[in-house]
């Protein structure tokens, strides 16, 4: 099987840096099932094309997966010839700086968008999928598709898959489109050559990093990567709707509802409201260690670490894209601040021994991230499991959107809110939260009050009764 990678970048030759691979020589790397092979047919500073010519080995393929599920039992077929798991293992291997962004040689490569063509000459696919789901797939990615049905002798009978020649192209880095190319290859190809396990999930979050959380197909991808084991995407699923969490709601919503000036300082001025009163709330309460859960960027934790009343300030969120950010925010903040910050990465849907001994936990503007049906493991996990004295929840205010004159009648303030609740509904979620786990709790409005239409978010202040 075949891949190539072109670019006419100025120099082109810049590719070869990034991909840790000298254009003037062939390369040859052993695999399990067979042998990689690096060259480039076209090396200029005009233009640059490396190819990936993985020549598998049918015997060693079958025997590698004695007893595995999805054994390949015969040793005729299409694997040594088509697009699968067996060219995403073999990128991972021979490409494996460049797709983890390492370039020591030239660094500033990593992070700079070029334009690229990658080209699959046979790409196996069930026969219904066709062209509509390469499309599905890298369309919402930036790419520009093309992909050309490839004829089979009419004389044999058909078979249930179909094969395309598929070439795409875009702007972007390499990184980002060897991390495309390595989960959406066997995605098309809609099998694996090797067992599907709990590391799965793992590598596909991994490799997902960044794009898949936002991706509209987030669904299919995950349950098609992972053979339909439904346990294994559930859980994966579940951590990428944490990770879809927006790094600030002024940005988000700004972005979504496209916006004017007056309405991008209403929000502004609400994003500085929100914070300013969770502050307040943990000051009067007394609190000293405090949980920023699904904390983003990191912008409440700043707010936090100013005050030295808070002697622990804990930030937990599930994206490591901004895990690192915040990481590297915190190199640079003031000794005193640094030793009293400490970062986690976690999930507010399983229970996490880290989590206990809190005076205080602020979720802002988190909840409606997460799907209906998984509203009981939230609560379970920080009101019955970790169970800190003061739980303080914000969440926007569904009724307050048809004042926003840039959003359309009916439409949730961001694209990944999974649901958005009235004040009743707020209220009536709060009080049974609360009985159930033995808080009391109050409902306060966030933001400058309409008479019909409420404040744009609102507070359910949760306070332990026992």
């Amino acid at each position: 099987m075949l891949l190539t990678l072109s670019t006419n970048h100025t120099p082109a030759t810049d590719l070869g840096f990034i991909l840790h691979k000298h254009p003037e020589r062939v390369q040859q790397f052993e695999l399990p099932f067979g042998t990689a092979h690096v060259f480039y047919p076209e090396a200029s500073s005009e233009q640059c094309r490396v190819a990936l010519l993985l020549e598998v080995d049918p015997v060693a393929l079958v025997r590698g997966n004695a007893g595995g599920q999805g054994m390949l039992s015969q040793y005729v077929n299409d694997r040594p010839y088509v697009a699968s798991s067996l060219l995403s293992v073999a990128l991972g291997a021979v490409f494996s700086s460049a797709i983890a962004g390492v370039c020591k040689k030239r660094p500033e490569l990593v992070e700079q968008s070029m334009p690229l063509t990658v080209e699959l000459p046979v790409v196996a696919m069930r026969a219904k999928a066709g062209l509509g789901l390469v499309q599905r797939l890298f369309d919402p990615l930036g790419y520009s598709v093309e992909a050309t049905p490839i004829e089979l002798d009419p004389s044999q009978t058909a078979s249930q898959h179909s094969y395309l020649s598929i070439r795409l192209s875009a702007n972007l880095t390499v990184k980002q489109l060897l991390t495309h190319i390595y989960v959406l290859i066997p995605v098309l190809d809609n099998t694996k050559h090797y067992w599907i396990g709990q590391d799965e999930v793992s590598k596909l979050l991994r490799k997902g990093d960044g794009w898949l959380a936002q991706h509209p197909e987030r669904e299919l991808i995950t349950m098609r990567y992972l053979r339909y084991q439904k346990s294994l995407a559930s859980t994966a699923l579940e951590q990428l709707l944490q990770a879809t969490a927006p790094e600030t709601v002024a940005q988000t919503e700004a972005d979504d509802e496209t916006a004017t000036t007056e309405v991008r300082e209403r929000q502004q001025s609400l994003h500085t409201q929100r914070h300013n009163v969770i502050v307040q709330r943990l000051k009067a309460a007394g609190a000293q260690r405090i949980l920023d859960l699904g904390c983003g960027e990191g912008k409440l934790l700043r707010e936090l670490l100013k005050d030295a009343q808070f002697s622990s300030v804990v930030g937990m969120e599930l994206s490591t894209r901004s895990l690192a950010i915040l990481q590297q925010r915190a190199e640079r903040l003031p000794e005193q601040q640094r030793q009293r910050l400490s970062l986690l990465h976690g999930s507010l849907l399983y229970r996490d021994e880290r989590l206990k001994g809190f005076d205080a936990a602020a979720i802002v503007e988190v909840l409606e991230h997460l799907e209906l049906g998984h509203l009981p493991a939230f609560e379970q996990t920080v009101f019955g499991f970790a169970h800190p004295k003061l739980v303080l929840v914000t969440t926007p205010n569904r009724e307050y959107n048809q004042l926003f004159p840039s959003l359309p009648a009916d439409q949730l303030r961001h694209r990944d809110h999974r649901f958005e609740w009235t004040r009743a509904e707020f209220a009536a979620w709060a009080e049974r939260v609360a009985s159930t786990y033995n808080y009391r709790v109050t409902i306060e409005p966030l933001g400058p009050e309409d008479a019909n239409h409420g404040a744009p978010s609102q507070l359910g202040v949760f306070e332990d009764a026992t």
